[in-house]
C-alpha cells in the first residue's frame, strides 16, 4: 500500500525507526488515564511476532508525529495453524489533543482498515487482539469522541467487557470458603501449588478447554521467572486438573488475578471460589495492596463471584467489530 496525503500538511504513512519516542509521548498526551511506557510499547508491539511496521500508521504533520492507528493481522498462529486469514484488528488509535478536528483520527482509521483490507481482511475489530492488547475495547465513558468515530466508520458493540478491582488492605480469608474447602478436600479434591510434573496437565486445560491464549499466559509467566506459587491449581478425586487460577501472569504485575478457569462440567460446586480466595490470600502475603483484572462479562457466573468475593466494577469497555466494507 503506498502513503498518501490528504492535506498538504498530514501525512500517512507506516512506521519507521526513530518513530517509537515520539509515538509514545503522543500517545500519553493523547491518553493520559491510559498512558504506555517506552518498555510496555516494545514488548506489546515491536517484538510481538505479528508485528509489520507497516500496518502501524502514523500520522505526521510538519515533520511532527501528532498520532497513530495500529492494524494487526496473524503472521503467525497462536495455537495450531490457524492464521485467521479474514480476521484483523485494530489494538489502539489516539491523536494528540493539539490536531484533533480536522479529520486526523478518521484518516488514520480510514488508512488502517484500507491496510488491513489490502491483506484480504474482511472483519476487524477493536480491540481484543491476542496476546498483546492493552485494554479489551473502547471505554466510551472515558472516550466519547473516539464511539463516535467507530461508530460512524460500521463498527458496531459485539458485547461489553468489564475491569474490576478488589483492596486487599485488611483481608482475610473468608471462614464460608475455608468451609467449603474443607468439604471438598473431604470429597477428593486436592488443591495447591503446581508441580513441576503438573504443567503440562495444566497448560492442556488451558489451552483445549478455554483458549491457547491462556495457556500462552502461563508459559511466558514461567518462563520468565514467575514461582509456582503464584498457582493454585485444583485436582479432582481421580487426580485430573479441572480448574487453577493464578496472579502475576501479564507482564509480571503482581496485583493483576487471572487467568482463572473451572471446567463447565464442575461450575456452581464451590470449586472457583475456594481457588479465588486462595490466590488472593497469597498476594495479601506477598503484600499486594489490591487485584484487579481487565475482562470479564458483568453478568457472567464469573463476574457473580468476583462481586460476592468483593470485587466491584471500575471501568466498561465495548468489544466492537466491522464487518466488510463500508
Amino acid at each position: 500500500m503506498t502513503d498518501r496525503t490528504t492535506r498538504a500538511r498530514t501525512e500517512f504513512r507506516g512506521f519507521r525507526a526513530g518513530d517509537g519516542p515520539p509515538l509514545v509521548a503522543a500517545w500519553c498526551r493523547s491518553a493520559p488515564a491510559d498512558p504506555v511506557s517506552a518498555d510496555r510499547f516494545r514488548s506489546q508491539v515491536l517484538l510481538d511476532a505479528d508485528f509489520d511496521p507497516a500496518g502501524l500508521r502514523v500520522a505526521v504533520e510538519d515533520g511532527r508525529l501528532v498520532g497513530a492507528a495500529y492494524a494487526v493481522r496473524r503472521l503467525t498462529p497462536p495455537a495450531g495453524t490457524d492464521l485467521e486469514p479474514e480476521q484483523g484488528w485494530v489494538p489502539f488509535f489516539f491523536v494528540d489533543p493539539e490536531a484533533r478536528g480536522r479529520g486526523v483520527g478518521r484518516g488514520l482509521l480510514t488508512d488502517a482498515l484500507g491496510w488491513l483490507g489490502g491483506h484480504g481482511r474482511t472483519r476487524v475489530d477493536f480491540a481484543p487482539y491476542t496476546p498483546n492488547y492493552f485494554l479489551p475495547g473502547l471505554d466510551a465513558e472515558r472516550y466519547p469522541e473516539a464511539a463516535g468515530l467507530l461508530e460512524s466508520l460500521g463498527f458496531r458493540t459485539l458485547y461489553e467487557a468489564v475491569a474490576m478491582d478488589r483492596c486487599l488492605t485488611g483481608y482475610a480469608f473468608p471462614a464460608e470458603a475455608g468451609q467449603r474447602a474443607a468439604e471438598l478436600t473431604g470429597r477428593g479434591y486436592r488443591f495447591g501449588t503446581p508441580a513441576d510434573d503438573d504443567l503440562p496437565g495444566l497448560l492442556a486445560l488451558a489451552a483445549h478447554h478455554f483458549t491457547p491464549d491462556w495457556a500462552r499466559a502461563i508459559r511466558e509467566a514461567l518462563l520468565r521467572g514467575a514461582p509456582l506459587e503464584r498457582i493454585v491449581v485444583v485436582h479432582d478425586p481421580s487426580d485430573r486438573p479441572v480448574g487453577w487460577a493464578m496472579h502475576g501472569a501479564y507482564e509480571s504485575v503482581t496485583e493483576r488475578f487471572g487467568p482463572f478457569g473451572v471446567l463447565d462440567e464442575l461450575r456452581g460446586a464451590g470449586l472457583g471460589e475456594v481457588l479465588l480466595h486462595l490466590v488472593l490470600e497469597r498476594m495479601r502475603a506477598l503484600g499486594a495492596d489490591s487485584a484487579w483484572f481487565l475482562w470479564t462479562g458483568e453478568r457472567s457466573p464469573a463476574g457473580r463471584l468476583y462481586r460476592r468475593a468483593g470485587f466491584a466494577t471500575t471501568r466498561v469497555f465495548r468489544v466492537l467489530r466491522r464487518e466488510g466494507a463500508r
